[in-house]
C-alpha cells in the first residue's frame, strides 16, 4: 500500500519561502507522476503543480508559476515543492498526490494516492 506523508508547512510572512516535502513509501515510483494540490477553507481543492517522477518534467498552475518549483528524488522516494514569494492567498492545506501512470495531470480525480496534508499559513 502506497503511503504519502507531507511535511514542511508552517507560518511564514508575505514574501517568505517554504519547502514542502512528500515522503513516499510502500510501492514503486519511477514511472508515476506526482502532483501538489492545495485547499483553503471553504474552497475546492486546487491544482498547484505536477512533475513526471523520473523525467523531471513539470507543469504549474498560473497562480503559482514562477514562484513554486516542484522536484523529486527518485532514489529517496521524495517529492518537493519549493515555494517562494509567498502571498496570503497561498494559505491552505497542501497535499501531495501520486498517479499510477507517468503522465502528468491537473485534476484531483486523476490521482490515486494522497497524503494527509500540511498547513501553510502566510501572514500579511
Amino acid at each position: 500500500q502506497v503511503q504519502l506523508v507531507e511535511s514542511g508547512g508552517g507560518l511564514v510572512q508575505t514574501g517568505g519561502s517554504l519547502r514542502l516535502s512528500c515522503a513516499a513509501s510502500g510501492g514503486t515510483f519511477t514511472t508515476r507522476a506526482m502532483g501538489w494540490f492545495r485547499q483553503a477553507p471553504g474552497k475546492d481543492r486546487e491544482f498547484g503543480s505536477t512533475i513526471n517522477w523520473n523525467g523531471g518534467t513539470t507543469y504549474y498552475a498560473d497562480s503559482v508559476k514562477g514562484r513554486f518549483t516542484g522536484s523529486s528524488d527518485d532514489a529517496k522516494k521524495m517529492g518537493y515543492l519549493q515555494m517562494n514569494t509567498l502571498k496570503p492567498e497561498d494559505t491552505a492545506v497542501y497535499y501531495c498526490a501520486l498517479r499510477v501512470v507517468p503522465a502528468m495531470a491537473t485534476t484531483a480525480n486523476a490521482y490515486y494516492y494522497w497524503g494527509k496534508g500540511t498547513q501553510v499559513t502566510v501572514s500579511s
